[in-house]
């Protein structure tokens, strides 16, 4: 009897054992491998593909895909491909089940390793476009809709006007735009590029847009879609930045402005109240301190607004004629102010280095006259538009990969899809080349990793990604190639999940997902307020990151496990490298999910 009962502890203490190493072996699986997917979701006919990354070398051979309700596997392939190490992870894999075009609620499962729940449908990113939107309302100066109060009210004085007959100190009325970030700052290049996409996006999918708020940004409808009004609100700051023909503005406030963080208000740090310096576009070098920027002409900035300018008169003809035909005087004489002086102007910087050191300006010109040539048929443009393209055939990070802080600005040649879809014959294919070849060289950099990550990881990286993938759907758009498309699916899968922090990069987009909680904001960190829809600024490279000045991490990093001498990733309100949401991206990002949200809706139905 005794024995039997030795017999049975023995068993039970064996049992006991391969139980504990089974959870030992599933808590380590649990901790060292993990599933990546695009938390909004996945179109029934789009490509889907989640990215499995581990810490440890693991025998894989197939994945499933599971009914989150049911736990029924409705789908399962061989896991492909092993490509190695990338970041923090030795091993990693692509899950594509594209072919599976089922909808509702499920989850990749790899052995014990479970990616989150999401969705296959053909709304997925319904109303996404309109809730980014609601960053932009908030970046109002001005009037502020979301703080339904007034800020900056006094801008500015002019600095550097001697060109045009002004004096130093004289008062502008340059009132109203966006503030650029977390300071308050205003760029004319950035916000006029925000302008364009924002435009683009509503003449591209005006159905995607709703109207559920004002012209002032309060609650209402106005018979416009928001996003219209929103790009209104660029149009007006920039007439008044280019109130004469001889008269252009680049900035408003410099880094003095970062003397605290603060909410929205009336700064008083430049030394005449509450007046802020507004800085004019002479085409030289300007500083205000120490730091000497590297201005060479008028080009980038007054093409910039042209561009603008153009666009906001076709979309607002019927609407408002006379204020369409403002905005088509603008662009002739912001197109002219380029003219002046061939070449790029950069922004000013007073105690730090940091500045938007923006290299290129043809790309900007070209996208000048490309819309100059859809807009008026003049054959001068077109020919202008080629000359400038053959200047600039690829964006130059694409070939680099590297760059300077928005060295290459936009960052991608809007340009080239402006003037290929007015364009016939030979012309035309040339200047889709130019496109095809830009993908090709990030391309040949994606596709060595699981992640199919061909973007630099610099300051705005995320910017940087959103604009290649609105370049990748362009192409297609363009062409009908579709051979890219699991390229430009991948980037827009990074922004939502599909990364190896897992999160997705926009606060609060999808609300049941792993978002940014922290950012390197006042409305967040001061105000206790959502900033919903800011794209921040995403991954950078460790290298950058050690030597950035004045970053210290408030808390424990949530990420710790996913950083890598790669690059890092901070949701901490002291990382302004990383975790600061930018206007101009978030305006990029609306048009990207614009595009996104319009294409989905014309794929065919599929049943449940």
């Amino acid at each position: 009897m005794i024995k039997k009962c030795l017999n049975f502890l023995n068993l039970r203490q064996a049992f006991l054992l391969v139980f504990a190493c089974f959870v030992c072996n599933f808590a380590e699986a649990q901790q060292n491998a993990w599933i990546r997917i695009n938390q909004l979701g996945y179109t029934p006919a789009g490509k889907k593909v989640a990215v499995w990354g581990g810490k440890s070398i693991r025998q894989l051979r197939s994945f499933e895909i599971k009914n989150a309700q049911t736990g029924k596997t409705v789908y399962v392939h061989p896991v492909g491909k092993d490509y190695g190490a990338y970041g923090p992870f030795v091993q990693s894999f692509r899950f594509d089940f594209s072919s599976m075009q089922d909808t509702g609620h499920f989850f990749v499962q790899a052995g014990d390793v479970k990616s989150p729940t999401f969705r296959i449908a053909r709304d997925v990113y319904k109303g996404a476009a309109d809730f980014v939107l609601r960053y932009m309302r908030q970046q109002r100066t001005l009037f502020n809709p979301f703080l339904k109060d007034s800020c900056h009210t006094h801008d500015g004085f002019v600095l550097y006007g001697g060109k045009a007959g002004i004096p130093d100190s004289s008062h502008i009325d340059a009132g109203g735009g966006w503030h650029d970030a977390s300071d308050y700052l205003q760029y004319a290049t950035t916000s006029a590029n925000a302008t364009f996409h924002l435009l683009a996006a509503y003449r591209d999918f005006p159905k995607v847009f709703g109207d559920l708020k004002q012209a002032n940004g309060l609650d209402g409808k106005n018979g416009r879609a928001d996003v219209l009004d929103e790009a209104k609100w660029g149009l007006d700051w920039l007439l008044k930045m280019h109130p004469e023909a001889n008269q252009m503005y680049n900035q408003i406030g410099d880094d003095r402005d970062h003397a605290s963080m603060r909410m929205p208000r009336e700064d008083p740090y430049y030394g005449r109240g509450f007046e802020r310096p507004v800085y004019f576009i002479d085409g030289e070098p300007q500083q205000r301190g120490k730091f000497m920027n590297n201005t060479t002409g008028t080009s980038s900035t007054a093409g910039k607004f042209s561009s603008a300018f153009r666009l906001g008169a076709v979309l607002f003809d019927k609407e408002d004629r006379k204020y369409a035909k403002l905005l088509s005087k603008k662009s002739e004489t912001a197109y002219a102010y380029a003219m002046i002086k061939p070449g790029v102007t950069q922004t000013v910087s007073v105690k730090s280095p940091y500045i938007y050191a923006e290299d290129n300006w043809v790309d900007d010109m070209q996208l000048a006259a490309a819309m100059g040539f859809s807009t008026t048929k003049k054959g001068k443009f077109a020919r202008e538009a080629l000359e400038y393209a053959r200047q600039e055939k690829i964006t130059p990070w694409m070939v680099s990969d590297t760059a300077a802080h928005y060295q290459w600005y936009p960052f991608i040649n809007l340009g080239h899809y402006e003037l290929a879809k007015v364009l016939k014959g030979q012309d035309r294919e040339e200047i889709v080349s130019y496109y095809k070849q830009g993908i090709e060289e990030v391309n040949r950099r994606a596709e060595k990793n699981a992640f199919f990550r061909g973007v630099p990881f610099i300051w705005c990286s995320n910017n940087l990604t959103v604009s290649f993938a609105i370049q990748c759907l362009w192409y297609k758009e363009l062409t009908g190639d579709a051979y890219f498309d699991e390229l430009a699916q991948a980037n827009f899968d990074w922004l939502f999940g599909t990364n190896p922090w897992g999160t997705s990069m926009v606060y609060g987009l999808p609300s049941w997902g792993d978002t940014p909680v922290d950012p390197h904001s006042a409305f967040t960190f001061l105000g206790k307020h959502p900033i919903d829809g800011g794209l921040v600024d995403g991954p950078i490279m460790a290298s950058t990151y050690r030597n950035l000045i004045g970053i210290k991490l408030n808390n424990p990093d949530s990420y710790a496990a996913f950083q890598s001498d790669l690059a890092v990733y901070h949701d901490d309100y002291g990382d302004y490298s990383t975790n600061e949401p930018t206007m101009d991206g978030t305006a990029s990002l609306i048009y990207l999910l614009a595009s996104k949200e319009g294409k989905a809706m014309e794929e065919p139905a599929v049943k449940k």
